[in-house]
């Protein structure tokens, strides 16, 4: 009977949990398509002169400012609901891709709530609701925008960080979407073998050869037949799959295994990571996932700053921070062309070649010259980094190191500026010119290149659609103009702070934190305390972003521009009928 008893315990607390973690959602939702109708609510913007705080378990706040401040939560949510609604042909995906992630971070925020904290806060308090929503949006968007100081969490709560910046990575993700084409191709041929069977004829071979070629299948050749062009794609998916699987677990294992063995020969991170109580398996595996991921968490409240003299660890994590992201793409094509010349397959040998991409239809599938000009390139622009970090900060903000340890740490600068974020100085003392430049890489997508060849495309425009759609597609606008957007909403929300903190609260510091959230990077150059105009003894240094000390509104802005940014590969092509000549 005890036993019964619990049992129905624990089956109600589940059932109360769900309720009103369902409860939340709703309020969550309708807060996010409402927020800038609710012209009725008090102003209190004298009581966000400090950093804003929400009483414990409250999830979402009371009040959410001005009706100045609605207009910036309506050109911030407005910007990005209209371009997904203009964009017809990649609507539902971008639609469904959206809802994943909030629905992914919010189970991370209930996670985050539930479980056990660590410690309290800097300023000594328990993380809001907002804070925990914010961190589990910012670790699935990779993008580690900090409003919550790392350790405060317990091993639990950076498992659950860990599974966030897993499923959030470009790799899995794109890995994803092989299993699940490879999945409905599988099951097309299951339905096709069991309709020839039944009807004892087969309608491939009463179809000319160009037309039994499906949509989606874009390799067709009048000497394969449809039944091989279909079995050689399907093939070549499924090929595809276990290569990108095998580059993820084999750069996790070996990525894992060599960091912990630094830090076991490395006498002075063992000491860093013994005084913050880290195991040193924990601290190996979070930050494997977290730099290949592309993510940016770390364990430890000073990211990388608490190693500035580990060259090695740095030399660890720039490989990582490569494959993950800018160099993906090569390294995709050299294993398949190596599995192509050792197996001698006919998936992998047509993979192999400029068509891979089309079989596939896999969009980190480079054809071989875009692949070299891609490496020369990221070489380029982190050379050109390299030299400008070094030639104004070699007395400046790394001063104190070797010269040795000046270019590792300049090397691991330009290479996190693309899209990690992981940090080996502060950035507030970097040069402006510096931060402009880091401003500029933080915006370029991974696979920029430097490609002065004409590029032959297999991909025909459609005059099929109507001339409604294309007058509505021809008023969205570039990227530049929603990143100018989401920078006029973060300042109306934050004008207050321009007044009384200018030196913390400036336009290039807005500047580099939403460029910084739109490339899912993560650099920030902070607050400090001894920057205010009016000291405060009540102001207390912490180790998160500035945006850790914005109002709520404006956190709630920046979500939007994670979320933007990890998925503008659907809206890329915007701005095109705008000319400026």
């Amino acid at each position: 009977m005890d036993g019964a008893h619990k049992l129905g315990e624990l089956f109600h607390d589940v059932r109360r949990r769900t309720a009103a973690a369902l409860d939340k959602a709703l309020s969550l939702l309708r807060s996010l398509s409402k927020s800038y109708a609710h012209h009725d609510v008090t102003e209190r913007m004298a009581q966000t002169r400090r950093a804003p705080q929400c009483g414990v378990g409250q999830v979402w706040p009371p009040r959410l400012g001005s009706p100045v401040v609605h207009v910036a939560y309506f050109l911030a949510w407005a910007g990005t609901g209209y371009q997904q609604w203009l964009f017809k042909l990649n609507t539902h995906e971008y639609t469904c891709a959206r809802l994943c992630f909030l629905a992914v971070s919010w189970c991370g925020c209930i996670l985050l709530g539930d479980l056990k904290f660590r410690a309290p806060g800097g300023d000594g308090r328990r993380p809001s609701g907002i804070d925990l929503f914010f961190t589990a949006v910012s670790a699935a968007t990779v993008s580690s925008m900090s409003v919550v100081e790392m350790e405060v969490f317990t091993n639990g709560q950076l498992l659950v960080l860990t599974l966030l910046m897993l499923v959030g990575g470009e790799v899995f993700v794109s890995l994803m979407g092989l299993a699940s084409k490879w999945s409905t191709l599988r099951k097309q041929a299951t339905e096709n073998s069991g309709r020839v069977e039944s009807h004892d004829v087969t309608e491939l071979e009463m179809r000319p050869v160009a037309d039994a070629v499906d949509i989606d299948n874009p390799t067709s050749t009048s000497s394969v037949s449809p039944v091989d062009a279909k079995l050689l794609r399907r093939n070549a998916v499924r090929s595809l799959f276990f290569i990108v699987l095998a580059i993820f677990l084999t750069v996790h294992g070996l990525g894992t295994a060599a960091i912990a063995a630094y830090v076991y020969s490395s006498p002075g991170a063992r000491r860093t990571l013994q005084g913050k109580a880290l195991n040193v398996w924990t601290f190996a595996v979070f930050t494997t996932v977290s730099t290949f991921s592309n993510c940016g968490f770390m364990p430890n409240n000073e990211n990388m700053i608490a190693f500035p003299r580990d060259t090695g660890l740095q030399l660890l994590l720039v490989p990582q921070v490569l494959v993950g992201n800018t160099l993906f793409a090569p390294l995709l094509a050299a294993c398949v062309r190596a599995a192509a010349a050792a197996t001698r397959r006919p998936e992998l040998v047509e993979t192999a070649t400029d068509n891979g991409a089309e079989l596939t239809g896999y969009g980190h599938l480079l054809p071989v010259r875009r692949c070299v000009m891609l490496v020369a390139t990221v070489a380029g622009l982190v050379a050109v980094q390299v030299a400008m970090v070094c030639g104004m900060e070699w007395g400046g903000a790394l001063r104190g190191m070797s010269p040795w340890e000046k270019v590792s740490n300049a090397l691991f600068l330009a290479v996190n500026s693309r899209h990690t974020g992981e940090s080996t100085v502060d950035l507030s003392t970097l040069a402006p010119a510096i931060l402009v430049l880091f401003v500029l890489m933080m915006y370029l997508p991974p696979y920029t290149t430097w490609f002065p060849f004409e590029e032959n495309s297999s991909i025909k425009d459609h005059p099929a659609e109507s001339q409604g759609i294309g007058l509505l597609e021809s008023t969205v606008l570039s990227q530049l103009s929603y990143l100018t957007i989401f920078v006029i909403a973060i300042c109306i929300t934050e004008r207050t702070k321009f007044k009384e903190d200018p030196l913390n609260f400036n336009l290039l510091s807005i500047v580099v934190e939403v460029v910084s959230a739109y490339g899912n990077v993560g650099f920030s150059i902070g607050y400090s305390c001894s920057r205010k105009i009016n000291p405060d003894k009540l102001c207390t240094d912490r180790w998160t972003g500035l945006v850790g000390r914005w109002s709520d509104s404006g956190k709630l802005v920046l979500i939007l521009v994670m979320l933007f940014g990890r998925l503008k590969k659907f809206t890329m092509q915007g701005g095109k009928a705008w000319k400026l000549s």
